[in-house]
């Protein structure tokens, strides 16, 4: 690694440098790395973007708390309402246990296969909505070392070329040049891997929580249907009838 990049860096840090200050030595080693941080720049700004829009809807439009979630639902399958209960989850959040549960409860006329066949079908629904994009940010980070590893290699080649061919008199200068092309290219493209397979697994553990979740809520409310099955009123009217009326 680039010791000089990193002393750089320190030195920055200590100083508490302005803004300004900063970006233009951020430019200055955007130059350095010449063409091979190109590649690298498309790899971060996809990453930014698939970390903040995945960031909003797992922490923020699929998340809910299951266990009050649960509570008041079964309050109403318990007094055996269950226009109260359909009613009580289409006045939660969206989220994609709130769908699932829906589907099921919607079903609940038609028997227990037909429930079970509905919250499969909506999970089914669901999950690929959770996944959508995640599995982008491990590409994109091994990408990311790709390209810095070819910006590497290009800088090395440039060097092995000046040792051989050119004048002695231009031979430190680009010498020099290759290497901080180098040695940027590689540090530029690890700073972008790995904040993006560090979000990756924090993402894949969230979506893969959320999955849980809903898997678990099914069941528990597939038993309390099952359960409580005896205690509902108007099994017979289609849920389709509620919605006519």
């Amino acid at each position: 690694m680039n010791l000089g990049f990193v002393a750089n860096l320190s030195v920055l840090a200590n100083a508490g440098g302005s803004n300004e200050t900063f970006l233009q030595e951020l430019g200055r080693r955007w130059e350095s790395g010449q063409a091979g941080m190109y590649p690298i720049a498309v790899c971060l700004v996809i990453a930014l973007s698939i970390i903040i829009e995945r960031s909003i809807v797992l922490f923020g439009k699929a998340s809910i708390n299951k266990e009050g979630f649960l509570r008041g639902l079964k309050k109403h399958i318990y007094a055996g309402d269950l226009d109260k209960a359909i009613n009580y989850v289409a006045g939660q959040k969206s989220t994609p246990l709130t769908n699932v549960v829906k589907a099921g409860l919607m079903n609940v006329p038609k028997g227990q296969e037909e429930v079970q066949a509905a919250l499969d079908e909506a999970s089914l629904r669901e999950t690929p909505k959770l996944e959508a994009r995640t599995g982008y940010l491990a590409m994109l980070g091994n990408a990311a070392m790709l390209a810095g590893l070819l910006g590497t290699v290009n800088g090395l080649i440039t060097c092995f070329e000046a040792v051989a061919n050119v004048n002695p008199a231009d031979k430190a200068t680009i010498l020099a040049n290759g290497i901080s092309e180098a040695m940027n290219c590689t540090g530029f493209g690890l700073l972008t891997a790995i904040p993006a397979l560090v979000a990756f697994s924090v993402l894949m553990g969230r979506t893969q929580g959320i999955i849980n979740d809903i898997n678990e809520t099914s069941v528990s409310v597939l038993n309390l249907i099952v359960a409580n099955r005896d205690k509902f009123k108007n099994l017979n009217i289609p849920a389709s009838a509620h919605a006519e009326e």
